[in-house]
């Protein structure tokens, strides 16, 4: 531990290439980021879309304990966890929002919650309605607190339940099979190795993702 450097916790590689005791834990640690991300409020600066990106990079190592024989396969298997730690994730953030709802809202700020991203995340989805699941879930923040609102606003479960279903396959499959088979890509036809590029990747992502919520939040002050 006398080589661990805290910056590597804003580094979506660490986690996927974290071992303990020899045995790797990548996935796991994966996983229990995805769930913290979507349902707990600890989770919204936590490397979301981009730790998913570079799962898909990094497929092979991290389904290497649970193989099933057929690099396509394992890719649907790794996609389907990921998808069942963000419907679970969100399951708890809905259960949040609908037992402490008022408390919530008269909750003082501190690190791990903010208010703002509450109010934010309930003018997102008072506008979007049941659609906000699925666009919050490509979202920094918004992926957090969204499914906090819909519990508050007291959303119907059964279509809770299919949004979040919904948005979490798309989620999950769409960045996991993108880093796949873009780092195949890059490999075959350009003889770009993306893991040794990952801080750009990183950086682009965070750009692509976070620039939209930052504009409109810019706009919105601006309309004030």
């Amino acid at each position: 531990m006398h080589n661990f450097d805290w910056k590597q916790l804003v580094n979506p590689e660490f986690y996927i290439l974290l071992e303990f005791g020899g045995i790797k834990i990548g996935l796991l640690v994966l996983l229990f980021i995805v769930f913290a991300e979507t349902g707990l409020f600890a989770g919204f600066f936590l490397p979301g879309d981009s730790l998913l990106f570079l799962a898909g990079i990094y497929g092979e190592l991290l389904t290497s304990q649970i193989s099933l024989g057929n690099d396509f396969i394992n890719l649907v298997l790794l996609s389907s966890l990921v998808s069942l730690a963000g419907v679970f994730g969100n399951m708890t953030g809905y259960w949040f929002g609908e037992k402490g709802g008022s408390y919530l809202y008269n909750k003082e700020d501190t690190f791990w919650f903010k208010e703002k991203y509450l109010l934010q995340s309930r003018d997102f989805f008072e506008k979007y309605g049941g659609k906000a699941i699925v666009y919050a879930r490509f979202m920094p923040i918004f992926r957090t607190f969204a499914p906090i609102v819909a519990g508050i606003a007291g959303m119907d479960k059964k279509k809770f339940m299919f949004f979040n279903i919904l948005s979490s396959i798309l989620w999950s499959f769409s960045l996991i099979f993108s880093g796949h088979y873009l780092s195949a890509m890059f490999l075959d036809k350009y003889n770009i190795d993306l893991k040794s590029h990952i801080e750009y990747i990183v950086i682009g992502i965070v750009l692509v993702t976070t620039v939209p919520v930052l504009w409109k939040l810019l706009k919105k002050k601006v309309h004030l």
